[in-house]
């Protein structure tokens, strides 16, 4: 599976959010924090800023090992692929997913809860003949009045767990109370990118049933069927059902 339509969902998700116009960039004062963070604990931060579509990143002793240099890199991007490119694509898409759950969940909390949460990931480097764990966090610094995002920080760290698992055992944690978001908590946000109708259309296409044989089960014209799975689609900015089928997975949004 090709981490693109994962990754380029999350990317439209992010950058065609509506960024209210008049608003004080402070994205000085957050350089200086994510600088001063890596200063003391030599891991590696990303910056991104949403609305600029570009990324700061600032990397301490740690970050030699995805290939970075020592000190401040600016990317005009806002998700840092130079770093995505290291690790295990797999655990990419996982990561991508688990960003989009994160995204959609924080949209329905009110504006003084978002700070609190942070996602919790463990990535394989691409290099699978000598497995090394990295540690991941995302967070939100900035949230707009509309509730789009402006600025992400994302933290990337050398792990001390070497225990071989599959995925990325990937948790939304409220860093206040340390109480973990369970998936049957978070999904429900996510699968309001689709109606019930489409979601029930997917589950369909998932069991392998074409066209007219979900018109049929369901009731409804083969022409109702082909206008939702061209909606499912075009909302998931996925190329084709074969993609969209594949996203809805890594979501768990299918159920087969």
């Amino acid at each position: 599976m090709t981490n693109a339509s994962i990754e380029d969902q999350l990317t439209s998700t992010l950058l065609q959010q509506t960024f209210l116009d008049g608003n004080i960039l402070d994205i000085e004062d957050y350089k200086k924090m994510a600088a001063a963070y890596v200063s003391i604990e030599q891991c590696v931060a990303v910056l991104s800023d949403f609305q600029a579509d570009c990324s700061y990143i600032y990397a301490g002793n740690f970050g030699k090992f995805l290939g970075l240099p020592l000190g401040d890199l600016f990317i005009d991007s806002a998700f840092e692929d130079c770093i995505f490119d290291k690790l295990n694509s797999e655990d990419v898409i996982e990561r991508h997913a688990l960003e989009l759950h994160f995204f959609q969940y924080l949209k329905n909390l009110p504006d003084e809860e978002y700070r609190n949460y942070s996602t919790f990931s463990r990535l394989r480097f691409s290099d699978d003949k000598n497995m090394n764990y990295i540690n991941h966090r995302t967070m939100y610094l900035k949230k707009l009045c509309n509730g789009s995002v402006l600025f992400a920080l994302c933290l990337y760290a050398p792990s001390t767990n070497f225990r071989f698992q599959t995925g990325i055992d990937g948790k939304i944690v409220n860093i206040k109370t340390g109480e973990t978001i369970t998936s049957e908590k978070y999904k429900p946000y996510t699968e309001t990118l689709l109606s019930k109708r489409e979601l029930e259309i997917l589950n369909h296409l998932a069991k392998g049933n074409n066209s007219d044989q979900i018109a049929n089960l369901l009731n409804i014209s083969v022409y109702t069927v082909r206008r939702h799975r061209q909606n499912i689609i075009q909302k998931m900015q996925v190329a084709n059902t074969t993609e969209a089928l594949k996203t809805a997975f890594v979501m768990g949004l299918i159920n087969v």
